[in-house]
């Protein structure tokens, strides 16, 4: 998968002192070439569709790294890396 935006998946895990696990799901997504999130669920089991976006958890579930993914491009466009909390209100849905 291409992933966009890696600098900026690294910059947010760096905020939450994630980088170990961001640069691991970087590494596997980069390698992959998913086509449904059956697929993405042989590598991060507990991902989740919502809409056009994965949700992947970090950091032992205290975060959710979000993507809007097109499985027929084969890319990932990073859109946020946030708290349970955060993800939890639901305001990351609105993100385009």
């Amino acid at each position: 998968m291409n992933v966009i935006a890696k600098t900026e998946v690294m910059k947010a895990a760096e905020k939450f002192g994630v980088t170990g696990e961001c640069d691991i799901w970087y590494r596997t997504v980069r390698k992959a070439n998913w086509k449904s999130l059956i697929e993405v669920r042989e590598a991060f089991p507990s991902a989740d569709k919502v809409g056009d976006k994965l949700v992947f958890n970090i950091g032992h579930n205290l975060y959710r790294l979000i993507v809007r993914v097109d499985f027929a491009k084969n890319v990932m466009f990073f859109r946020g890396l946030i708290t349970h909390r955060e993800y939890d209100r639901e305001d990351w849905k609105k993100w385009k």
